[in-house]
């Protein structure tokens, strides 16, 4: 029975459960949520990973992308990332495998992973059809379907499917030409199959079989935003609206089905037009959880992506986005490495906590008391068992040991709380 539908039902489900205990929340409010679309649970019937929900009221979530490329397909390179971006405390990873055997290094993943794994199917299937000789052009859409299909029967808990870019969609990129044009890897293959065959879009054109096996595992879809910008000067175009409009419609239809799903988003944003953007999707798309890339606020920061993305990110989640996909360091660059896939998450979980404290879900801002406390009180073993990332915190304050272990070593004797607690001793005297 898919959790949409039993929530609708007054039901009680262990997924529910889970995700309840999880945020602190009643379970009857979140059971409302799940019922109206408002909140997706990802978590599919056929693996045994942790329950996450995403949406409205809860903690902003951070995904990691991970995967192989025709360039690097290391197996247990990729499993370490798995393994670092959970460590790192991502609450779901993606695999956008496209090189080496696929199908392997996928089951792998949800294997090894404790959270909910999501991917884009039709990447494997345009790679398929382009390794037996027939070109990406050639897929048919039969084996678009079935691809989803076989993702979601290796235990994948949401897919991505670029069901909004159809023919008329993709009709604005040619009338008014964008910057720097389509960026979406599923969003390009699809442009292409529909220009050279002068077809519709299969994963719209049959969108109703498509719910049909998304519904036999309770997965979750995730509606690809397969015209987002790649470029400022692109966001908020003709054809990003376009397609959301689209998108807006695949949503409700899914709820009348039970099926969930989450919403996905930009891309590259200029700064002031970042909460407009959830302003939009949130209204056009009924409330869905919006997923989002960043977004980032320049395009000029490459090997500092993740610091664009991250303010963007934070904007952007205290403006209503519900779950950010992380970047790297080395967006745009290369394939992240065990390190850059850390340092994303870690920098991507600053920017959704920044969100939530400023949303106000419950006990965020307690973190941050309790450790400003024990920053008050010099109790550096505590400060550090708080930190977000205690390792990193660690290391730094070990590189450069102060004098008196009591101080750091940037401020030494001259240590403002030090000084503060002595004159606030002197005066209760």
């Amino acid at each position: 029975m898919l959790v949409m539908k039993e929530a609708r039902d007054g039901r009680t489900t262990p997924e529910l459960e889970a995700v309840a205990r999880d945020e602190g929340i009643d379970i009857a409010l979140l059971a409302e949520q799940v019922a109206s679309g408002r909140v997706a649970i990802m978590k599919s019937s056929r693996n045994s990973h942790r329950p996450v929900g995403v949406g409205e009221g809860l903690r902003t979530k951070v995904n990691a992308n991970l995967g192989t490329s025709s360039d690097a397909s290391d197996i247990e390179d990729e499993l370490l990332k798995v393994d670092a971006a959970i460590e790192a405390g991502a609450d779901a990873v993606m695999d956008l495998s496209t090189g080496g055997d696929i199908d392997r290094i996928r089951r792998a993943v949800v294997e090894r992973s404790t959270v909910p794994v999501g991917s884009v199917p039709i990447y494997q299937a345009a790679i398929e059809a382009r390794r037996d000789g027939r070109g990406m052009v050639n897929m048919t859409s039969d084996e678009i379907l079935d691809g989803v299909r076989k993702h979601l029967d290796d235990g994948i808990d949401f897919v991505t499917v670029h069901c909004g870019v159809t023919r008329e969609v993709a009709g604005h990129c040619r009338r008014t030409p964008r910057l720097a044009d389509v960026v979406s890897r599923g969003g390009s293959f699809l442009m292409e199959w529909m220009s050279y065959n002068e077809k519709e879009n299969p994963l719209y054109e049959r969108y109703d079989e498509l719910m049909d096996i998304v519904a036999e595992y309770d997965a979750t879809i995730s509606l690809g935003d397969g015209l987002r910008p790649g470029a400022l000067a692109d966001a908020n175009d003709a054809a990003q609206i376009a397609e959301l409009t689209v998108i807006s419609e695949l949503v409700e239809r899914a709820r009348e089905r039970g099926v969930q799903t989450i919403v996905e988003g930009p891309g590259h944003v200029p700064l002031d037009l970042v909460a407009s953007s959830v302003e939009l999707e949130k209204s056009l798309c009924h409330g869905a959880p919006f997923y989002v890339l960043g977004p980032l606020v320049t395009d000029v920061a490459p090997g500092y992506d993740h610091i664009g993305a991250a303010i963007g990110g934070a904007v952007i989640a205290m403006s209503g986005a519900d779950f950010l996909c992380y970047v790297t360091p080395a967006e745009h660059l290369r394939l992240p490495t065990i390190d850059d896939v850390k340092e994303g998450v870690y920098t991507f979980r600053v920017a959704a906590h920044a969100a939530d404290i400023a949303k106000g879900i419950p006990g965020a801002r307690d973190w941050d008391d309790r450790f400003s406390a024990a920053r008050r009180a010099l109790d550096w073993d505590t400060m550090m068992e708080l930190c977000l990332n205690p390792e990193k915190a660690r290391s730094f304050r070990d590189a450069a040991p102060p004098s008196d272990g009591r101080l750091c070593s940037m401020c030494g004797e001259y240590c403002a709380v030090h000084k503060m607690s002595g004159v606030r001793e002197r005066e209760s005297e």
